[in-house]
């Protein structure tokens, strides 16, 4: 996370709201992880229908990204990485962050290419503009990129789902275009539309999503449900890599010693990781530490909610109006290392999200980043959650308020469970979870579709052997 402050959010690219106080990142600063994966020469996909392998000394791709920065996406840092270092050259087109950028920070040579980002308002207009003004700056910083020699293959990041007809160029040209699938278009039209969408706008970003999946060579899609909604739009199974969004082990700190349980001082801490949004129903989280209140009174536990978004000023109304002051706190938008250290204190954390058809096939990134430092969850019972806590979280079945409060007290009640809990989330996050175990499926797409099974860089290790230092980078911890 960056440091305390108000975060830019960007819509398709456009800062909305005030500016984020910029994040300094040198492209000397390093990482936190070497990419974690090893020289693999099996098939994920095969080349689509009229595509020609590419023969070339170091492959070149571009990664397209649309709705933030390069600097501050971690899927897309790991990808890099994790290309670099299997012998490809890349490209990213991102909309413009750090200025003094010109590399990936910590990457041997990703190029940067941005392109300029304005605020508009609000409504079908603005968005429109917003496609207009994105998909003409990635057609001619892609248009550079051929003309010199580079792309000779393409990945595209959504939101939005508007470059299928560049996909339709380049594949006419020979050259591969992946869909690297973060989020469901639709569903989230469908989620901040509260339930009453526009027939005509839902129908037009379901084409959109179908025209986008259905042009690609390959597919990545971030769990098994993006999977399975790629393939009722009619994607070939063997077109379709499941690469799953999370942290390298590397990148979560080791204990020194393990943290008491109960506390030392008696008070457990019940966390909150993550963005501020309307659709990340944080305001639940509020009013469950008021019914927690009733069950348990005001000692022997806290809420920290960390982290910004647009409802930041309305959830701090709501504790001051409630008279929470003294049980919930917001931390701001933390660093990598502050979050390391709020984590590991942290007795249980909690995931608001509703039961929504979105949230339901999205895996939340925070939950992720919960497990990968045994942080027990309370969250409620939705089909990709359930799929990556598995037995480290507790699940209630609609996500009001009182079931959450009535959750979070028999597990504060319970060190025992806790304890198993903590011993399963680690165990998922080390042996399925990390990006160390996700990297051999997203390489095994490249492979196959540039025809250069195992060559590139030496192997690098499986695991990486130390955590290095983190530049003030954001963690992501929206749903994937």
């Amino acid at each position: 996370m960056a440091t305390p402050g108000r975060r830019t959010e960007y819509r398709f690219g456009v800062p909305r709201k005030a500016p984020a106080r910029p994040t300094s990142v040198s492209r000397n600063d390093p990482l936190p992880f070497a990419p974690a994966v090893t020289q693999c020469h099996a098939c994920a996909v095969s080349p689509g229908r009229g595509e020609r392998p590419v023969r070339a000394r170091r492959p070149h791709i571009a990664i397209v990204i649309a709705n933030l920065p390069a600097e501050r996406d971690r899927r897309v840092i790991r990808e890099c990485l994790t290309l670099e270092a299997h012998g490809y050259d890349v490209t990213v087109i991102a909309p413009r962050g750090d200025k003094s950028l010109r590399t990936l920070p910590n990457s041997r040579n990703t190029r940067l290419k941005p392109y300029p980002v304005f605020v508009y308002g609000s409504g079908v207009l603005s968005f429109a503009t917003e496609f207009v003004w994105s998909f003409l700056w990635v057609a001619f910083r892609l248009a550079g990129e051929v003309v010199r020699g580079r792309a000779q293959a393409v990945q595209v990041c959504n939101p939005p789902d508007v470059y299928w007809p560049l996909a339709l160029v380049f594949r006419a040209l020979g050259r591969p275009w992946v869909f690297d699938h973060h989020d469901l278009c639709p569903e989230i039209y469908r989620t901040r539309s509260e339930g009453r969408p526009n027939r005509t706008m839902l129908r037009l970003l379901e084409a959109m999503e179908w025209l986008t999946l259905r042009t690609a060579s390959a597919v990545v899609a971030t769990n098994e449900s993006f999977r399975d909604n790629a393939l009722r739009r009619g994607v070939p199974a063997g077109r379709i890599s499941v690469v799953r969004n999370g942290p390298a082990l590397a990148e979560i700190a080791p204990l020194a010693e393990p943290v008491p349980d109960p506390p030392a001082d008696g008070v457990h801490r019940i966390v909150y990781l993550g963005v501020l949004g309307p659709q990340d129903n944080v305001r639940g989280a509020v009013l469950a530490a008021e019914e927690l209140i009733r069950l348990r009174g005001r000692t022997g536990w806290t809420l920290t909610i960390a982290g910004d978004g647009e409802c930041l000023s309305e959830l701090k109304e709501l504790v001051a109006g409630r008279g929470l002051g003294d049980v919930v706190t917001f931390a701001g938008w933390l660093d990598a290392g502050q979050v390391d250290a709020l984590l590991q204190e942290a007795t249980v954390a909690i995931q608001p999200d509703l039961p929504t058809r979105m949230n339901d096939l999205s895996t939340m990134a925070k939950t992720v980043e919960y497990l990968g430092r045994g942080v027990p969850v309370v969250a409620a019972d939705l089909t990709e959650t359930r799929r990556t806590a598995g037995e480290a979280a507790v699940y209630v079945p609609t996500g009001a308020p009182e079931e959450f409060a009535a959750a979070l007290h028999a597990l504060l009640d319970d060190p025992r469970a806790r304890a198993r809990m903590r011993t399963a989330g680690r165990a998922r996050f080390c042996d399925l979870l990390a990006w160390d175990h996700q990297a051999k499926a997203y390489i095994d797409v490249w492979h196959a579709l540039l025809a250069r099974r195992g060559a590139g860089a030496a192997p690098v290790s499986t695991v990486p052997a130390q955590r290095r230092p983190i530049a003030e980078q954001p963690v992501d911890v929206e749903a994937s």
